[in-house]
């Protein structure tokens, strides 16, 4: 399991970059919703809870290795989405997607939701199309949730696939196929980015710490645990 750590580290930290004033950055645009529990069984409820705002940042993060695209880092999208007092829990309407994409520069919006029935995950997600609000496509993965990590790879290369995008390098998409995040890393990442959004960052660095403990290649929460303990 090789992951070249370099490059992960710099699409995390430029995932967290300012966001790209748009009449610089002609590439489409997507952004990416917190997803929406649609009913889950068989796991501690936080948990839940903290998947949703977890698959939204680690499909951006896969959505970001492609470089053709412009992806709308996550908290410049929530922030908005705070600000217009539209609330965050996954439920949202077309329109107001493609309204809330308008305002971060997105040509797409990508609307999702999963379920978990005591260890089957699917997850399901819709793209609106930002300038008509009209939804253009829906996609479905599902696997066991100990395969979760492929599923988001697998979901990332089908959205990309219909934003007609170029595909990812075959060494990229090699290297991509081969990296295995453990369910149980994910979950922790997850949690991480839940207690952060609430500001209570000694739980976020617990959590990101459960995280590498379990995969020390997920440099992904090395870079956030490493942003949150700098003095």
């Amino acid at each position: 399991m090789r992951w070249r750590s370099g490059f992960a580290l710099a699409l995390t930290v430029g995932l967290m970059a300012p966001a790209v004033v748009h009449g610089q950055d002609s590439r489409p645009g997507i952004a990416v919703w917190a997803f929406e529990n649609g009913g889950s069984y068989g796991q501690d409820a936080e948990d839940f809870e903290a998947l949703r705002v977890g698959l939204q940042q680690i499909l951006i993060t896969e959505l970001a290795r492609n470089a053709s695209m412009r992806v709308v880092e996550r908290t410049h999208l929530n922030d908005l989405i705070r600000e217009q007092d539209l609330g965050a829990d996954g439920r949202v309407a077309a329109g107001t997607a493609a309204r809330v994409g308008q305002l971060v520069g997105a040509r797409y919006m990508v609307l999702g939701g999963f379920v978990d029935f005591y260890g089957d995950f699917r997850i399901d997600v819709r793209i609106v199309n930002v300038e008509t609000g009209e939804l253009v496509q829906t996609h479905t993965v599902a696997d066991k949730r100990d395969d979760l990590y492929q599923l988001i790879v697998d979901l990332a290369q089908q959205l990309t696939q219909h934003v007609n995008l170029p595909a990812l390098s075959n060494e990229e998409e090699l290297e991509e196929q081969a990296r295995e995040i453990p369910v149980e890393a994910l979950t922790f990442y997850s949690r991480a980015i839940f207690f952060e959004d609430r500001g209570d960052t000694a739980r976020a660095v617990d959590f990101y710490s459960r995280a590498v403990e379990e995969f020390p290649d997920y440099t992904e929460a090395t870079a956030r645990l490493q942003q949150l303990q700098a003095p």
